[in-house]
């Protein structure tokens, strides 16, 4: 299991959590802040299996918009998740 954190513009918000609610990708969105994107931001917490990583790497390649020169569209990290269980 994988833990993805991603760092996104607050532009891309809104398509791209539509965009993996539709393809049944499951997340949790928190407002955030700080040097990332140097602007408004938001933080998803996407918990999946290793072989689904790509796909979701794809989607936000696909859904979120160009950034201004020398800057980032998001940022991602993708950790291990020993323990995944929803109670």
């Amino acid at each position: 299991m994988k833990l993805i954190l991603a760092v996104i513009r607050d532009v891309d918000d809104s398509p791209l959590t539509e965009r993996l609610t539709r393809d049944g990708f499951r997340f949790t969105r928190m407002a955030s802040t700080g040097g990332f994107l140097r602007k408004g931001n938001v933080t998803l917490l996407i918990g999946l299996p290793e072989e689904k990583i790509e796909t979701v790497i794809e989607i936000f390649r696909q859904t979120c918009c160009p950034a201004e020169e020398g800057r980032n569209r998001a940022i991602l990290f993708a950790v291990d998740a020993p323990l995944f269980e929803q109670l």
